[in-house]
C-alpha cells in the first residue's frame, strides 16, 4: 500500500540545498561508458531506482560497473545478449535505450520487461525503426509493449522513419545504437518533441568521440564504423528535480538557493528558470547554483508550451493554483505516455482540490481557486505526480494527504528532507 504524506508550510522556506544529479545524463554516461571499450568515470551519477536499472542491465550486456565514493567506474563492453531477463522496473528510460542497445550482439536474444506501468508504454514506433534497420526487435504479445524480445543478428544500418512525437527517447535510443551498426544509419524524424533531450544525447555521444550529422531534429546521419571512447564525465544537477522546490519557494515565499545547477550542458527543463520569470519571479542564474527569491504572493498566468519540457507540467499544475488569471499548458500530448497520464492525473487531482481545469488532448486550462480545497490525493506511483500534489498541499492549512511517496525514490530520494531543511513540515498520514 502506498503510504501517504502531508506537507506543511511552516512560514517562509529559507536555506540552501543540493539538487539531485540529473537523470536524463546519468541514463546515458552510463550506457555510453558501458559501449565504450576501456575505463570510464562517471562523477555524482543519481542512484535512484531508475537508474540503477540502467546499471543493471548494462552489467547484463558486458560492462563492469564499479561504485567508489562519488563515481563509478565503468569497464565497456562489446554488447552481449542477456544471460536471464532484464527488468528494467519503472524505468522508460531503460527500457526505450536499452532496447536498442541489446539489439546489436550477432548471437542470442535478451527479453527486457519491467513493471505494470511499463508494460503498457508504447514501443511500437522504435521497434519498428529497428526492424528498418535490420535489427531483430518485437513485442512478445504484439501490442506493441513489453516485454519485448532484441537481438541475433545485430544491426544492419540503411535507412529508418519514426515519428518523434510520443517520445524523444526513441530518437536517443537510435542515436545511440546506431554508430555500433554494420553500415551507417539514416533516421528521418516527424514532428520531434522534448527536443533539449536530444540534443543531451548528441552532446555525449560528441564527448564519447561519435560524430553526428543533422539537419535540424528532422534528419540524422550516423558514418559506419565508428565505436565510443572512453572519457570521464561530471553529471550537472537536475533542473527537472530543481524545479519542484523552485515551486515551493514561490507558493509560499522565501529565498533559497539550490547548488549544482549550472547551464552549460543542455537540459530542457532549465526552462523553469524562463517560467518563473515570466511569472514575476526574482530567479538569479550563478555559475554552479540558482537563487530563487519570492514573497509567496499571487502570480498572474499566462500561457505555456510545454512540447519540448513535458516534465514540466505537474510543476506548472501546481503554481496554477497560485495565480489570479488562467494558466494555459499546451503541448504535452506526450505526457500521457509517461509513468502515468500526466495531463489526466494532473487535471483529476487539480480539480479534486477546487480548480477549475479545461483538459484537452495536448494539454489544459486551469483556473486556481482562491484557497485549494483538502482532498486526499494519489499520485499513483508516479514521482513527479507525488511532488506537484505535495506542494499542492503546502497551500491549505493543516494539508491534505498525498499517497505515493515511496516513488520518490526514482528521482529525487531526499525531497522530503530537503523540504524540512528548508522549513517545511513532512507529517506522515
Amino acid at each position: 500500500m502506498p503510504h501517504s504524506v502531508k506537507l506543511l508550510a511552516k512560514g517562509k522556506l529559507c536555506g540552501k540545498v543540493g539538487v539531485p544529479p540529473s537523470k536524463s545524463y546519468t541514463h546515458r554516461a552510463v550506457i555510453m561508458a558501458s559501449l565504450s571499450p576501456g575505463r570510464s568515470r562517471v562523477y555524482s551519477p543519481l542512484v535512484s531506482r531508475d537508474t540503477v536499472a540502467t546499471f543493471n542491465a548494462c552489467r547484463a550486456m558486458g560492462a563492469e560497473l564499479e561504485e567508489s565514493g562519488d563515481h563509478l567506474t565503468v569497464t565497456g563492453s562489446e554488447p552481449r545478449a542477456a544471460e536471464d531477463v532484464v527488468n528494467v522496473e519503472n524505468s522508460g528510460t531503460t527500457l526505450r535505450f536499452m532496447a536498442s542497445v541489446f539489439s546489436l550482439p550477432e548471437r542470442g536474444f535478451t527479453v527486457l520487461t519491467g513493471d505494470g506501468s511499463i508494460r503498457r508504454r508504447p514501443m511500437g514506433g522504435l521497434l519498428d525503426a529497428l526492424s528498418g534497420l535490420g535489427a531483430k526487435a518485437w513485442s512478445t504479445r504484439g501490442s506493441g509493449c513489453a516485454p519485448i524480445i532484441v537481438g541475433e543478428g545485430g544491426m544492419e544500418g540503411g535507412d529508418a522513419e519514426m515519428r518523434g512525437d510520443v517520445s524523444s527517447q526513441f530518437v536517443s535510443s537510435i542515436l545511440i545504437s546506431a554508430p555500433l551498426a554494420r553500415k551507417g544509419v539514416r533516421l528521418r524524424i516527424v514532428d520531434a518533441v522534448s527536443r533539449p533531450y536530444i540534443d543531451a544525447t548528441l552532446k555525449l555521444s560528441e564527448l564519447h568521440g561519435i560524430e553526428v550529422e543533422r539537419d535540424g531534429y528532422s534528419r540524422f546521419s550516423i558514418g559506419e564504423g565508428q565505436r565510443y571512447r572512453a572519457c570521464d564525465f561530471s553529471v550537472p544537477g537536475d533542473f527537472s528535480s530543481a524545479s519542484f522546490v523552485m515551486a515551493a519557494v514561490v507558493l509560499v515565499g522565501g529565498e533559497v538557493e539550490l547548488n549544482g545547477l549550472t547551464a552549460s550542458l543542455p537540459q530542457g527543463d532549465y526552462a523553469i528558470v524562463d517560467i518563473l520569470t515570466k511569472l514575476g519571479v526574482n530567479v538569479i542564474q550563478r555559475p554552479d547554483s540558482v537563487v530563487v527569491r519570492s514573497d509567496g504572493g499571487r502570480l498572474g498566468g499566462g500561457s505555456f508550451d510545454l512540447s519540448d519540457t513535458p516534465d514540466l507540467l505537474p510543476v506548472l499544475g501546481a503554481l496554477a493554483l497560485k495565480c489570479d488569471s488562467p494558466m494555459e499548458i499546451t503541448g504535452v500530448a506526450h505526457a500521457r505516455y509517461k509513468e502515468t497520464d500526466r495531463v489526466r492525473f494532473t487535471a483529476e487531482g487539480l480539480s479534486k482540490i477546487g480548480a477549475k481545469v479545461d483538459e484537452r488532448a495536448d494539454g489544459m486550462t486551469i483556473t486556481g481557486p482562491a484557497t485549494p480545497t483538502p482532498a486526499p490525493l494519489d499520485a499513483r506511483d508516479d514521482h513527479r505526480m507525488f511532488m506537484a500534489f505535495a506542494l499542492a498541499s503546502l497551500l491549505v492549512p493543516g494539508g491534505f494527504p498525498v499517497a505515493g511517496a515511496e516513488s520518490l525514490d526514482v528521482s529525487y530520494p531526499l525531497f522530503l528532507e530537503d523540504m524540512k531543511l528548508l522549513g517545511a513540515e513532512v507529517e506522515r498520514a
